[in-house]
């Protein structure tokens, strides 16, 4: 049920890459609202993820995941149903507040169902290889359903599916909550909402407005004030929600580093590339999600390996070369051209996603063991707010480097070529600083146990 929910949160964010072509003639919306349709669900998520992730501890975990199944397969059908790009976005908002309740207590679940580590990891692998796969397939998934149906089947799709999780979680999902559980810091839910807001808000509409007009310096200093501001409640406030002092523990501060890296680089830029191959070269929906499909197989295969590797090789070696093949094919990414063919670019997502595959199951077993079992839910929270911040962040960031009036085929392609270059050399400079992140901040830890166990008398 973890894995069918996280397939269904991944692919929501992916599988809308493909339809936005489609989703900007039907509901008339330029680029600006297409960039809401995947931030307005991921900043939602990554804002309200710890705040679930307190509530599950303190109400029960399967309570807290069954009414985000419910919230987010009814937003779904709203989705599907919307008239205009605004509906549209509002209802995303809510389907990310539904996957934040979800994805709070997934690796939670995973963790009470498999309490031995040596299973764990096996859980742990299938749940990494769901996330890198769901994000890998969902172009080709959105591309058949926007080609052969309508775009709108990409949100329906999710309605019966969300149905049969909903019914399995209530017969098979055992109910689990923290006795010690934290109350709720509603002033740094709040002050963490606002300031990442504000940033992505900013980000987005800097080109437009200008770099240096009022309304842009505004909310970008506002977003530093807030942030700040929620540095000062989280040492502050007696219960925080997210602990400042647990970034001490090495382990907690590379899981964050690590996952912000490959969320605000290669899955930020997916959106880029997917109009890349649709506007620029011309492919059809089914055809760009096809070019995504042999480094998404390649990926299966090592995700599915790390298992086995993870009691040979350290975490440690797993997390940062896969953050450095990650770097290494956005690089690659970077020879793309005008008159290129779709060819082009497959060596460079061949190596990222290779990258991928080794740095996910890794990641997560890291994350699960960096705070003792209590506060899996808080580290879990943790996570995913990271995850999903990264990416908001990283497509209004990347984004800033592409011109607008190019993305939808309405400008100049050379244009987009250059800013899309720009932007996957960011990305490359980015996860590659995080690969060095995590190198050092996981360093002396030999193998995945060893981790598990020294994060958590560390903690």
């Amino acid at each position: 049920m973890v894995s069918l929910a996280t397939a269904m949160l991944m692919l929501d964010i992916a599988v809308v890459n493909t339809a936005l072509s489609s989703i900007s003639k039907d509901l008339h919306t330029g680029l600006g609202g297409l960039q809401w349709v995947i931030d307005a669900y991921t900043l939602a998520l990554a804002t309200v993820v710890l705040t679930a992730g307190s509530l599950a501890d303190r109400l029960g975990r399967r309570r807290v995941f069954l009414v985000g199944l419910v919230v987010f397969t009814a937003s779904s059908l709203v989705c599907a149903l919307s008239g205009s790009i605004v509906m549209l976005d509002v209802a995303r908002a809510v389907q990310g507040l539904g996957a934040a309740a979800m994805f709070a207590v997934s690796l939670a679940l995973l963790a009470h169902a498999y309490p031995g580590m040596r299973e764990r990891a096996g859980a742990l692998a299938v749940y990494g290889a769901t996330i890198g796969a769901s994000f890998a397939i969902g172009p080709l998934v959105g591309g058949v359903l926007t080609s052969g149906l309508s775009w709108r089947w990409i949100f329906l799709v999710n309605v019966p599916l969300g149905i049969i999780a909903i019914a399995a979680t209530v017969g098979r999902v055992e109910e689990s909550r923290d006795s010690l559980a934290r109350s709720i810091d509603w002033v740094g839910q709040f002050v963490l909402g606002g300031g990442l807001f504000l940033l992505v808000l900013a980000l987005l509409r800097g080109n437009d407005q200008g770099w240096g007009s009022a309304a842009i310096i505004a909310e970008l200093s506002a977003a530093a004030v807030l942030l700040a501001l929620f540095a000062y409640v989280e040492r502050r406030v007696k219960e925080p929600m997210l602990p400042l002092e647990f970034f001490r523990n090495r382990g907690f501060a590379a899981t964050q580093a690590g996952t912000f890296a490959i969320s605000a680089s290669f899955f930020a830029v997916f959106i880029y590339t997917t109009l890349y191959l649709q506007n620029v070269l011309g492919l059809s929906a089914i055809e760009t999600g096809l070019v995504y499909m042999p480094g998404t197989a390649i990926m299966f295969v090592v995700s599915a390996a790390s298992a086995q590797l993870g009691e040979k090789i350290s975490p440690r070696l797993m997390v940062s070369a896969g953050l450095a093949l990650v770097a290494a094919g956005m690089l690659l990414m970077t020879i793309a051209g005008v008159h290129s063919s779709w060819v082009v670019i497959l060596p460079g997502e061949i190596v990222a996603l290779i990258g991928t595959g080794l740095f996910n199951p890794a990641m997560s077993g890291v994350a699960m063991g960096s705070l003792p079992q209590r506060h899996s839910g808080l580290a879990a929270g943790a996570y995913d707010t990271f995850r999903q911040a990264g990416i908001a962040v990283g497509i209004a960031a990347l984004g800033a480097l592409i011109p607008a009036s190019s993305a939808l085929g309405h400008g100049s392609p050379q244009a987009y070529v250059h800013g899309l270059r720009e932007a996957l050399a960011a990305g490359a400079a980015l996860a590659l600083l995080g690969a060095f992140a995590t190198a050092r901040l996981l360093r002396g830890r030999r193998n995945g146990m060893e981790v598990v166990e020294a994060a958590a008398e560390t903690a």
